[in-house]
């Protein structure tokens, strides 16, 4: 289709509404887009960094599960100029077509189309708002805009052992940017031409021609024992129409990245990768750089001062190792490695903390120890008290044990002394 002006206007849909089942208890009081990552920021200020720092100023952020907090971290930190009609908006499920709540990711959408017809786009790039990564949709925007797509679906590679825990694309055997097959979760995956040790994952994110989509997701929802899903229902019907395309992720340019972190993506779905992906962040040498400043991730993280780590009881210093340490910490004699720290924490004198992660306003008191544990809002830790220690004792205590032994204590959860 030709595009105004010669270049085409972009909308950008995050999907926001997803509940976070696996990430209890940190989604018990807040949506999954609005768990706390990385110190200082929500899980959705990487996906609506990625928007923006692509050239893309008109954003609309579906809501629906648990959206207070969510709602108030978009509303507050994502304030755009208007001058030119530039807008980061969150907007919740409204049942504007019928009394359903989002059914589904393509009912989301269906549901939403007043956005799509007000605003007016050429493109729409869909895309969820629960990974931790850096991209360039423009470079994607650009190829689906070569190849004439119906959608293009943005692919990381992964170990093909690994394919049957992704909705796995493959290529077709003509065109290598075409999707031959879209399967979820093979058992017997087909690895890629040019390494057949690897399969191309979905990323969850996608480009759509405007009248495409409104299309798609208007059609699917009259289709019979339809689940309304982007990729369980929409993503396959445009393959079978010999209309699917794939974006390779290895393929997208990101200023300033190292070797080292330019295809990192991850999909922090569960406590234990919540928690590796911190672990990403603290090495000397981060899988995940927080510090290219040519591709920044945005957030507001209130008015707090600077971190400060001072001399404690006994003649202790406070340390911090291989750790990120938020604005308004406070580490006083304690030592801690391994770890981030969000902002308001409070680590009093004799504790040891490693390889953990403690959400904002945390406060442990003197002599404690913590070991492999995440620690959520608000939580108060007693003089003397252990946590990741003894897993008996962590599960008589009401904490969460993951399988790996990563002890989680839940937000304001009441820690015994």
């Amino acid at each position: 289709m030709p595009y105004r002006r010669g270049a085409p206007r972009v909308l950008a849909i995050v999907l926001a509404g997803g509940e976070g089942k696996r990430l209890m208890p940190l989604t018990a009081d807040r949506a999954k887009p609005a768990v706390p990552f990385g110190g200082i920021y929500r899980l959705i200020d990487f996906a609506l960094s990625n928007v923006v720092n692509s050239g893309y100023l008109k954003v609309v952020v579906l809501t629906q599960y648990k959206s207070h907090s969510l709602d108030r971290h978009v509303t507050k930190t994502w304030r755009m100029s208007n001058m030119l009609g530039n807008y980061v908006t969150p907007v919740p499920a409204q049942q504007r077509i019928d009394k359903n709540w989002y059914l589904g990711s393509a009912n989301a959408i269906f549901q939403s189309l007043n956005l799509i017809h007000d605003e007016q786009p050429d493109i729409v790039v869909v895309v969820g708002a629960d990974h931790v990564y850096r991209m360039d949709f423009s470079q994607m925007v650009k190829q689906h805009i070569e190849t004439g797509a119906g959608v293009t679906v943005a692919a990381i590679r992964q170990p093909i052992s690994l394919a049957d825990q992704f909705g796995v694309i493959e290529v077709d055997d003509a065109d290598r940017r075409k999707i031959g097959a879209f399967r979820e979760k093979p058992k017997d995956a087909k690895g890629l031409p040019d390494s057949p040790d690897e399969v191309l994952a979905s990323m969850g994110n996608y480009v759509f021609d405007a009248d495409v989509l409104v299309e798609a997701v208007t059609r699917d929802n009259d289709r019979e024992g339809s689940k309304h899903d982007m990729g369980g229902d929409i993503v396959p019907a445009f393959v079978a129409e010999g209309r699917g395309y794939v974006y390779d992720f290895k393929d997208n340019v990101i200023p300033g990245a190292t070797e080292r972190d330019q295809a990192y993506w991850r999909d922090v779905g569960t406590m234990d990768s919540y928690w590796e992906a911190h672990m990403d962040l603290v090495s000397i040498h981060p899988v995940f750089n927080l510090y290219n400043y040519d591709w920044p991730i945005y957030t507001d993280y209130g008015p707090f001062p600077p971190a400060k780590l001072v001399h404690g009881a006994a003649g202790k210093f406070g340390e911090a190792h291989n750790s990120a340490v938020s604005p308004g910490v406070v580490i006083s004699g304690a030592t801690v490695t391994n770890s981030v720290l969000s902002p308001r924490c409070h680590i009093h004198s004799g504790t040891t903390i490693d390889d953990s992660v403690l959400l904002d306003g945390v406060e442990v008191g003197r002599g404690c120890v913590i070991r492999r544990a995440i620690i959520d809002k608000g939580v108060v830790v007693p003089p003397d008290t252990t946590i990741g220690v003894d897993r008996e004792k962590d599960l008589a205590r009401g904490f969460m044990v993951t399988e790996s032994g990563l002890t989680v204590v839940a937000k304001q959860q009441e820690v015994p002394a």
